[in-house]
């Protein structure tokens, strides 16, 4: 059964890893985690730009700082944490689908098309005055 965990446990383990980062470097702090390239040649923020402080925040139970700061990649870690959960139950249950249980639902276009079109439409949707709310 162990070796049928071994992927989501892997996926999770990555995850976890990555939000120990943000527990030792604060994110919060301008440029320390470098500096978006869009931001620098465009002048404005990317769809991601503020998603390290939104799970910075996130870790610590500021979730209305999170979801100021960027509440696309908030849906998106929220997102991909239940479903990491639900790929090792349906593994350990002995259901679960190879190599993925989601990657033939993502590999469809209509899937990636409207992916695609919210990530431009939130990205675009907070350089202006009335989404400011949304703007890192």
């Amino acid at each position: 059964m162990l070796h049928r965990l071994a992927a989501p446990a892997l996926t999770a383990a990555a995850g976890l890893a990555g939000c120990l980062a943000l527990a030792l470097r604060d994110p919060h702090g301008p440029g320390s985690w470098g500096w978006c390239p869009f931001l620098l040649l465009a002048g404005r923020p990317c769809p991601l730009c503020g998603g390290l402080r939104a799970v910075a925040d996130l870790e610590h139970g500021r979730v209305v700082d999170a979801l100021s700061s960027n509440l696309l990649v908030v849906a998106g870690v929220l997102g991909a944490a239940a479903t990491v959960v639900w790929w090792g139950v349906r593994r350990a249950n002995g259901t679960g689908a190879e190599p993925f249980p989601l990657q033939a639902a993502w590999a469809h276009p209509v899937v990636l098309l409207s992916v695609g079109l919210l990530v431009l439409a939130f990205g675009v949707g907070r350089w202006f005055p009335a989404f400011a709310w949304a703007a890192p």
